[in-house]
């Protein structure tokens, strides 16, 4: 019951700052979500413009480069609390954080993870801890 983060933006910074390294406890689903969310922004906000760029020539080229350089360093400081935030998600619905597994595996393993995201958090306490939603179950 840790979460004083209401906000999408909040549970970002919460994630990458507090919960870095943290594969322990529950996250719900507006954590898991404010997480991807400004993920993808970050990540689409250098990797789109460097895509487009690297399809010119001169020094565009350069800049393209410097800008997927920069994508690429944002995806490994991410790496870490991205899986942390997957692996307290499928606590909260009472699964083991091994289920990223499933990402392995072409398309299935897509939806397979997607169901996993979307569904509500388990009542009561499980083996991974208190429910903040509902706490009294």
């Amino acid at each position: 019951m840790e979460n004083n983060h209401t906000s999408l933006w909040g549970h970002f910074v919460n994630c990458i700052t507090r919960k870095y390294c943290c594969f322990k406890g529950r996250a719900r689903r507006a954590e898991f979500w404010g997480f991807a969310l400004f993920h993808f922004i970050f990540i689409g906000a250098f990797n789109i413009p460097s895509r487009i760029l690297s399809e010119s020539h001169g020094t565009d080229l350069l800049i393209a480069l410097i800008l997927a350089i920069i994508s690429l360093v944002i995806s490994l400081a991410l790496l870490l609390p991205g899986l942390g935030v997957f692996v307290r998600r499928m606590h909260d619905i009472g699964k083991s954080g091994w289920n990223w597994l499933w990402g392995l595996l072409p398309f299935v393993g897509f939806i397979v993870i997607l169901v996993f995201e979307c569904m509500d958090s388990q009542r009561g306490t499980n083996q991974y801890g208190p429910c903040e939603k509902y706490p009294e179950a």
